[in-house]
């Protein structure tokens, strides 16, 4: 029975599909405003039940009237080779960014992109126009700074050639698009997070240094690791576990010898102020009498193919069975997987491989004509049109399991392969790369272009995961490496050990450097991951941000910005472009910030005053009891701030149990600088706040007195 109703399934989808391609679609069915800024444009061909509802949107958009005059952006629909298209013309000169995660350069003019998600071991695949990811989203920013974003809400596979004009070709029904008119890119971010979500506010854990490899085992050999982080006092956060720790590589189990007793590593890693994070994927692995295949089997939860049985295809363990995420109470079994493995003291999970990869599958996935059940909102399909939300379905229900486990603290789930929205569920990184320069610089415009399609929380495997990087190598990613908004080492199962201290006394030393200034940052950081929960803005931004009408930034993917206020700038870049006015270098942990050869050169932006915390070697020991504040004044003498307190994990702040603390900086008719620190939000108790104030001038950075006053003065030196 169940063969003939996919049958069915089938010639109903081959009706459709015919009927596609004799609908006139060379005209807008139907377009209406949907916010301020905000139109929402349907091509003739449009089929609800193929593409709807939205994977990406938070819901559905509710239609405002007439598109307004002042929007500028218009899609033009079309048919080509039996494909849906569009094509958008933008102005001449427009610098266009954003398609997620994208092998190449910051700026996205003139490049292609297929998104279609795939395991890319060092992006060699298609060079790296397709990988793990897919963000049908475009930014783009014009001569004078005006700036729009145009979203695509389709997750069939597609391709963008980001040209003028800008060319979408989707290989399944022809899509909607909404498009975004803002004045500046940061506002057409803002509404982006409205439409899509924002991120949960991450633990303040997962904001520190985290260690891994393909694969630490035995557990004494995690012991081991951990244990030399603290002796050698290099600060660091979270231990990670690959899948050697799974006993044959079989999901949610615990090898009986080399992890007899995970609920006794954690303990012990968590005695030394280390979390854990622990992998896993989504094969199970084909096996009678193994609990997981077996559950999966009574349920009826697999992915099926076009013959309606359980596919299976090969993984890590051998032959694998898949679940089908459109399913309910598929993700509701899953999630319940959770509670016992949680129970073990795990503190974070790391959802790999859910591209899906499917080692013997056509192009090393699932075949297209698979066949998801749906429920619930979602409809029955083929894999062709889910499997772009695949990883994402996973991580929405790794993550609603892992908090129905533990309710009362934040999940951490990352995740390799995501969609457009999916920065609602985890955080992620940018898969295997590889331990070479090219990849290293390359890093810096992935987060970026991450960021500005909605994901704040991304980093690159630090020091490269295939290969073994030199010295050089190592210690520079390091370096810059602390800056980004996840930064975690990894390397690959035969790799040389890459821990800072294993590349002898110099890397050591310049990768403690680093971490520490990362920690010192800590409350600036954190308060950035609060902004780009509230807002949908990233924390780590392109230079360009500085001044959108700054022609000269708009290619600048070496150096980067913390936020507004903080600037970083490698080493190792060419001629970096700048945002004019007054950036002042300043140091952290009595580094030479300008003449080091390896530490980023940081520069503090002139008006601004950034809060900094002790030199600390993990989370545990975070507080905001006694802060530095440095101010950088600008023309005006003036400078201000911010800083974002809660407790660093649970809910309770949704409860108004955080604190929003600003600072004021000014000059006063005595030649002394005044700095004002006053709550403006938030029930949070603050007891005993002591400040230093730290100016920022050209010549070095000059410190006051320790006070707990609401208000610090220091005379001015000439």
């Amino acid at each position: 029975m169940r063969t003939n109703r996919i049958k069915e399934f089938s010639f109903a989808i081959s009706i459709i599909l015919s009927l596609i391609l004799v609908v006139s679609c060379g005209e807008t069915k139907r377009q209406a405003q949907i916010g301020d800024g905000i139109a929402i444009y349907y091509p003739g061909n449009f089929i609800p039940e193929r593409v709807l509802p939205s994977m990406a949107l938070l819901e559905e958009p509710v239609e405002k009237g007439s598109v307004s005059s002042g929007m500028k952006i218009k899609p033009e629909f079309y048919q080509e080779n039996g494909k849906n298209c569009a094509r958008i013309a933008v102005d001449e000169g427009t610098d266009l960014y954003g398609t997620g995660e994208v092998a190449g350069d910051l700026n996205r003019t003139g490049k292609e992109v297929t998104l279609w998600n795939t395991d890319n071991y060092t992006y060699a695949k298609d060079e790296g126009k397709r990988l793990y990811q897919s963000h049908p989203w475009i930014l783009g920013v014009r001569k004078d700074g005006t700036s729009f974003g145009i979203l695509v809400d389709n997750t069939w596979k597609q391709e963008i050639k980001l040209t003028n004009p800008i060319e979408i070709t989707s290989e399944g029904p022809a899509s909607r698009i909404i498009v975004i008119e803002k004045e500046t890119p940061q506002a057409v971010l803002e509404a982006l997070g409205q439409l899509t979500g924002t991120m949960e506010m991450p633990p303040l854990w997962a904001l520190g240094y985290q260690q891994c490899r393909y694969s630490y085992f035995p557990d004494s050999r995690v012991k081991e690791v951990a244990s030399e982080f603290r002796k050698r006092n290099i600060p660091c956060d979270v231990i990670w576990m690959d899948i050697h720790y799974m006993q044959d590589f079989k999901i949610f189990t615990f090898d009986s010898i080399r992890f007899p007793n995970p609920a006794e590593l954690n303990d012990y890693l968590h005695g030394i102020d280390f979390k854990s994070v622990w992998m896993i994927d989504p094969g199970a692995k084909k096996e009678e009498g193994y609990f997981v295949y077996d559950q999966g089997t009574d349920g009826n939860y697999w992915v099926q193919d076009s013959t309606g049985n359980a596919f299976v295809g090969s993984v890590w363990p051998g032959p694998c069975s898949f679940p089908d995420f459109t399913m309910p109470e598929t993700r509701a079994w899953w999630g319940g997987l959770y509670k016992d493995f949680m129970a073990t003291g795990i503190d974070g999970v790391w959802n790999d491989m859910n591209e899906p990869a499917v080692f013997d599958g056509p192009d090393n996935t699932m075949p297209e004509n698979n066949y998801h059940r749906g429920g619930g909102e979602l409809p029955a399909d083929v894999h062709a049109r889910y499997h772009d939300v695949y990883g994402m379905l996973m991580v929405k229900a790794s993550r609603e399991g892992i908090l129905k486990t533990n309710p009362d603290k934040r999940p951490f789930v990352l995740s390799r392969s995501n969609y457009l929205g999916g920065q609602r569920y985890a955080a992620t990184w940018t898969g295997d790369n590889a331990s070479t320069w090219e990849q290293f610089k390359m890093a810096t415009p992935m987060v970026l272009n991450l960021g500005l399609s909605g994901q704040p929380f991304s980093g690159p495997d630090i020091g490269g995961y295939k290969g073994d990087p030199d010295t050089s190598l190592l210690a520079n990613w390091m370096a810059v490496g602390a800056f980004y908004p996840f930064s975690r080492n990894h390397t690959e199962v035969n790799g040389a050990n890459q821990e800072p201290y294993a590349y002898g006394d110099e890397v050591e030393e310049i990768s403690r450097i680093a971490l520490e200034r990362r920690y010192r940052l800590l409350p600036y950081l954190y308060t950035l991951f609060h902004e780009a929960s509230e807002t949908g803005l990233p924390v780590m931004r392109p230079v360009f941000f500085a001044d959108v009408t700054d022609l000269s930034l708009r290619n600048e993917d070496e150096a980067f910005l913390w936020g507004g206020d903080l600037l970083i700038v490698p080493k190792w870049a060419e001629n970096p472009a700048l945002p004019k006015g007054t950036w002042t270098s300043i140091s952290l942990v009595g580094e030479d910030t300008q003449n080091d050869p390896v530490q980023p050169d940081l520069k503090l932006r002139g008006g601004a005053i950034i809060p900094l915390g002790k030199v600390i070697q993990s989370t545990e020991d975070y507080s905001t009891d006694s802060l530095t504040l440095l101010v950088c004044l600008d023309e005006a003498k003036k400078a201000e701030g911010e800083l974002y307190s809660d407790a660093g994990n649970g809910f309770e702040y949704r409860n108004g149990q955080y604190a929003i603390d600003q600072f004021k900086a000014g000059v006063s008719g005595e030649n002394k600088l005044v700095v004002s620190c006053s709550k403006v939000d938030g029930d949070l108790v603050e007891e005993g706040c002591y400040y230093r104030v730290g100016l920022v001038t050209e010549s070095g950075i000059q410190y006051s007195d320790w006070d707990n006053d609401g208000e610090i003065e220091m005379p001015l030196v000439p």
